[in-house]
């Protein structure tokens, strides 16, 4: 079984096109059924946020496996698979281990060294658990990735470059207001862990009055209780517009809540001489709807243009260090791997001598039945001592071999030699609680 992880992010597509890929929580059960239905796919990890749609696969064979990807994607965007082909990406076997790890360390992040994605990668691990989509491959690549996330930031510097995608967008949006945020009225779309992440970050920059809405008014309302803000129903969203100057939209809706009507009345509403209107979009799909980034007054903060202005990252010897922990921890991996696929070959090989030795003796007592209980004890004992010392040696030397790179083809050497049936692991039953980080999105 091999590792395949296929997926678009912020790098290699727009944002109309992650909102096409975007898997909503109501859907991902189903999304993952699909995958693990397809021929050569057996187990399924589905990422979805703001910023990457990404499915992680064990998969029987590479061109197999990425072509059913490929169509389950293209269906969940009702797309043609040539139309995404441009903004997808493919890693195969180390190269999937090593992104998946990069991940989870941030240094593929919009915000090189944000946090907030081994939240997001707990929640697909998860999902995935709970869909029963993840073997014993999958979850073992999805507990050591969220280690080596928590081991980034941990052991390096990382943390002090990164920020979550929410600060970096308010940083944006305080350049848009004279430089701070202090004082000034806000208002979140949305009571998700991004809605939340931006009701404490606002807190903390010292803008005020705060105010939460949210579809689920119970939601917005023990949100807003925990921050000293006030929260408004969904009803009264342009009202509540028309008395701020900061707006972060976040919700798990499907259409835009920030339509260009609901925006002009804000405006309207805001009198003369205020600032403008500035609009956080960190939603995928979009929260704020079209034509709105060109009305008079507003400014439209989205993911597209957070990727164009963001630059820089952690000093290099941060990125180096946390280079350094992924490339010991992919090897590490790997060679469990290795290790793992040779494991169950030279237990069969064992179970096959057991079986040979138990017919023997089951022979030898029907020829000799003078033999004593002592006697066939003694035969028994020596005959099996000769079988596993026979075995010891070949078998403690294709666990080394099989560690090295290229060494799955020992297990299969032995599995031909010996006409082997090795029966698939069974996949773990528990999954620890690693993280407690909010996700991306």
């Amino acid at each position: 079984m091999k590792l395949l992880a296929v997926g678009a992010s912020y790098r290699t597509a727009p944002v109309a096109v992650l909102e096409q890929l975007a898997v909503a929580p109501a859907d991902l059960t189903r999304t993952l059924d699909r995958l693990v239905a397809q021929p050569y796919v057996s187990e399924a990890v589905l990422v979805s946020t703001c910023n990457r749609v990404e499915v992680y696969a064990a998969v029987s064979g590479f061109h197999g496996g990425l072509g059913d990807i490929c169509a389950v994607l293209a269906e969940q965007a009702d797309a043609a698979p040539a139309t995404l082909a441009n903004h997808l990406y493919v890693h195969y076997d180390a190269a999937a281990v090593d992104h998946v790890f990069r991940v989870a360390a941030g240094l593929d992040s919009m915000v090189v060294g944000e946090a907030q994605i081994l939240g997001q990668l707990r929640d697909a691990y998860h999902w995935a658990t709970g869909a029963d989509s993840a073997g014993r491959l999958l979850h073992e690549l999805m507990q050591q990735a969220l280690r080596v996330g928590k081991r980034a930031h941990a052991e390096t510097g990382i943390d002090r470059a990164g920020q979550s995608v929410v600060s970096a967008a308010l940083n944006l949006a305080a350049e848009q207001l004279d430089g701070t945020l202090a004082g000034r009225p806000a208002l979140v779309v949305g009571a998700g862990a991004m809605g939340a992440l931006g009701v404490a970050t606002l807190s903390r920059l010292g803008a005020g009055p705060l105010t939460v809405t949210n579809r689920g008014t119970g939601r917005a309302e023990r949100l807003a209780e925990s921050y000293g803000a006030s929260a408004v129903p969904m009803t009264e969203l342009a009202d509540a517009l028309s008395t701020v100057d900061i707006v972060v939209a976040a919700t798990a809706a499907t259409e835009p809540v920030l339509t260009e009507p609901v925006v002009r009345r804000a405006l309207a509403g805001r009198g003369a001489g205020r600032g403008p209107l500035v609009l956080l979009d960190l939603a995928v799909p979009r929260d704020v709807g079209p034509g709105v980034a060109d009305l008079p007054g507003v400014e439209v903060i989205d993911i597209d243009r957070m990727a164009t202005v963001l630059a820089g990252g952690p000093a290099a010897t941060d990125a180096a260090a946390v280079d350094g922990i992924v490339t010991a921890e992919v090897e590490s991996f790997l060679t469990w791997l290795r290790g793992a696929d040779v494991a169950p070959t030279v237990a069969a090989l064992r179970g096959r001598a057991d079986d040979v030795v138990a017919a023997e003796l089951g022979r030898l007592v029907q020829r000799r039945p003078d033999f004593t209980d002592d006697q066939r004890a003694e035969v028994a004992r020596t005959v099996h001592r000769v079988v596993q010392r026979l075995l010891h040696q070949p078998t403690v030397r294709v666990r080394q071999l099989a560690a090295e790179p290229g060494g799955d083809q020992y297990a299969a050497l032995l599995r031909e030699l010996f006409d082997l049936q090795v029966p698939q692991t069974s996949p773990v039953d528990t999954v620890p609680d690693i993280t407690s980080d909010q996700g991306e999105r």
